[in-house]
């Protein structure tokens, strides 16, 4: 099943009661429809005033075996199965109400709150869902040893490792994210512990509503459980159960391939605040201010003027500003349409580096050929040294080309140049033209 174009909330409101697995409480929570927009919030009935708080990255406040958000002194604790299970069935907007501070634990799984949102429905809505498109690659390492990297993928994907103590219990699963996928393979997967880690956790409060009917533990090599291990691979599972609850965080759909080794909440805490610190820069296309026209500005007429070059080679749009006879500022606008992403590559689109280089030259020729007394003159391309790419450039990106003279002699010019997306380089080198006769 494809991911729907637009946002999904509930059809109807329904409850779901039940003993929280930290706290040991008794607590009722209730799924809701919510507007367009408007995401995962949960609402603590509780307390006066009734506070709300987004199911966002930024409101997380411990990450020690659950995830707990929290905005002033108000926290919900233990958020990661019910977000998961909204998140994986593709619900984008739903309140969450709760006459306690953590959600009822259930049999340790997401499964009794996927069959809640099944009882509430699902509703179409009629806003354009946003989805967190991954663009290059993050890699999260901890002291504890867990490694998390996400890469472009065309769908969601999630390929874990689990590893306990002592190496015990090592799995493995990769699988895409799908409504369906995720109620059938993800879903069911109990939470686990490993016998020693029991008392350090009582010791400190936690799993006062914990049985072996709502997780699953390890007591060397046997598996302590109410019930059969509903997959051989159960822990993998439920790993990856976590991470889509605590990715839920970002706020977005996300489009792109988790590889995660020795997961937990804090290093997939970790990852969705990298994540959200992407989508930010990613978020303005063109940095605020930098395409108003200054000094030395050069429309493409005048840039045809001045370069011979031509489709499909011309890479400068235009020229937004100039220092003298020695800095020069020049924009490409990167479109879908450039010929050469249609071999560079099909299916994940990326300007080639060497085009990058080139238009560096070309901005160079235009601050040299602009100089009356090299009219009617052409800059040919001699060399590059030292020439980095640091981040790839992708369709809808607006080049900034910088190029600074360091050297003009004899009709041979030096450059130290650099070309940004959203402020942040993405190529720089050094290079050298020489100015000849047409």
């Amino acid at each position: 099943m494809s991911s729907p174009v637009f946002q999904q909330t509930l059809a109807r409101a329904a409850s779901l009661a039940g003993v929280s697995l930290h706290t040991g409480e008794n607590v009722t929570l209730t799924l809701r429809p919510a507007a367009p927009d408007s995401g995962l919030k949960f609402k603590r009935i509780d307390l006066p005033d009734e506070p709300v708080i987004d199911a966002k990255i930024d409101h997380v406040k411990t990450v020690e075996r659950a995830t707990t958000i929290g905005d002033g002194g108000v926290k919900v604790h233990t958020v990661e199965h019910v977000l998961s299970a909204l998140a994986g069935l593709g619900v984008d907007n739903a309140l969450i109400e709760m006459n306690a501070n953590e959600p009822p634990i259930g049999d340790g799984s997401a499964r009794p709150y996927v069959e809640l949102i099944h009882r509430c429905g699902v509703a179409a809505q009629d806003v354009p869902r946003s989805v967190f498109e991954v663009r290059e690659p993050l890699h999260i390492e901890t002291k504890g040893g867990s490694l998390m990297t996400v890469v472009p993928d065309e769908a969601f994907r999630i390929s874990c490792t689990q590893v306990g103590p002592n190496g015990r219990f090592t799995q493995f699963r990769s699988l895409e994210i799908t409504p369906d996928s995720y109620e059938k393979e993800i879903a069911p997967a109990r939470t686990f512990t490993f016998y020693e880690d029991i008392e350090p956790l009582l010791e400190k409060g936690l799993i006062k509503g914990g049985s072996l009917e709502n997780a699953v533990v390890v007591r060397g090599d046997s598996v302590l459980s109410k019930e059969a291990m509903r997959f051989p691979d159960e822990f993998v599972r439920h790993k990856m159960l976590d991470i889509v609850g605590d990715l839920a965080l970002l706020g977005r759909r996300i489009k792109g391939h988790i590889i995660a080794v020795k997961p937990g909440h804090p290093p997939n805490a970790e990852l969705t605040r990298a994540l959200a610190k992407q989508a930010a820069q990613i978020a303005a296309l063109v940095p605020t201010g930098k395409l108003v026209p200054g000094e030395g500005a050069l429309d493409i007429n005048e840039v045809m003027r001045l370069l011979p070059h031509r489709y499909p080679f011309l890479l400068i749009d235009r020229v937004i500003s100039s220092e003298g006879q020695t800095k020069i500022v020049a924009v490409k606008q990167v479109t879908i349409n450039e010929p050469f992403f249609q071999g560079h590559f099909p299916g994940h689109p990326v300007m080639p580096g060497v085009l990058q280089v080139e238009a560096m030259a070309q901005a160079a020729s235009l601050l040299v050929l602009r100089q009356p007394e090299h009219t009617g003159k052409m800059g040919y391309f001699m060399s590059a040294d030292d020439i980095k790419f640091r981040k790839p450039v992708l369709p809808g990106d607006t080049l900034f080309i910088h190029v600074e003279i360091t050297k003009s002699r004899r009709g041979m010019i030096r450059a130290t140049c650099h070309c940004t997306v959203n402020d942040l380089i993405v190529s720089e080198g050094e290079i050298a033209l020489s100015i000849f006769a047409r």
